[in-house]
């Protein structure tokens, strides 16, 4: 069975110039079959305070009214999908920038409201997901690099989170490659104390996260991430690590892991 590396990068990455060449570099140059997930930084925060729309987030996950979801398809489909793709054709990487409604790869469904109403916020529809597709451009060399961006299969696009959608790629691709799932963030890895840099928690296990939540060392926009981490690990994707965009060559080496490792039990 062949190894798949699939990546997600997220805000730290993409608001950064030198991070993102950085990482785009290492990212060309792995080799085998590989597929980028990324999310929408900071980009289109500050294109939306420019046309007067501030951003509203519940538990680190972004409010989409029709204003904003217009925002998040042009910024996240448009500009930032286009700009990864462009230079990972320039560093010799055969790209395809995709968007959910592409060949039908992420249909989903619009989150119904509760006590918060997320708007143009979908969840991924399971069921509906077929591999083939995606299988398909990896065999032929192709990478794909989707955009966060998923659609109801009513005409309605979609804004879904990144994490979310990288956990289920990997878990929809496991049964066909040995998938090595990596979440790329700022820091080296989940820290056991938050505003200790130097606490990075090689493993990080189920009962380790309840923990972490009960005393709030998790929290905000970690909690969809690890969410999604654990699901992906118990869904029976091979390997699950986060950590820093620049470990990102160390992650893919068979023997050379650093970040956090998440495992369901210890």
């Amino acid at each position: 069975m062949k190894t798949l590396v699939i990546v997600k990068i997220g805000g730290n990455v993409l608001d950064d110039p030198e991070a993102r060449e950085s990482f785009l570099g290492d990212f060309a140059a792995l080799p085998g079959p590989k597929l980028l997930v990324h999310g929408g930084g900071k980009i289109a925060s500050e294109m939306g305070l420019k046309l007067g729309l501030k951003p509203t987030y519940h538990n680190g996950r972004r409010i989409t009214d029709d204003a904003t979801i217009e925002l998040v398809s042009m910024v996240y489909g448009g500009l930032i999908n286009g700009q990864l793709t462009a230079r990972l054709q320039s560093l010799g990487c055969n790209a395809i920038g995709l968007r959910g409604s592409d060949a039908n790869i992420l249909p989903a469904r619009k989150r119904p409201k509760t006590s918060v109403d997320f708007g143009w916020v979908g969840d991924l529809d399971p069921s509906k997901l077929d591999p083939f597709f995606l299988s398909t451009l990896l065999g032929m060399g192709l990478t794909p690099v989707i955009a966060p961006l998923t659609h109801d299969n009513q005409g309605n696009i979609l804004n879904t989170n990144a994490d979310a959608i990288v956990s289920t790629l990997a878990t929809l691709l496991s049964p066909i490659y040995k998938v090595r799932l990596i979440y790329c963030f700022e820091k080296k890895g989940v820290l056991e104390r938050p505003d200790d840099d130097a606490s990075v928690l090689s493993e990080l296990t189920q009962e380790d996260y309840s923990t972490m939540k009960a005393n709030c060392s998790a929290r905000g926009g970690m909690l969809p991430k690890l969410d999604s981490a654990f699901a992906a690990a118990a869904g029976g994707v091979d390997t699950v690590i986060i950590g820093a965009a620049e470990d990102l060559c160390k992650n893919v080496k068979k023997n050379g892991t650093c970040g956090t490792r998440i495992m369901l039990h210890n």
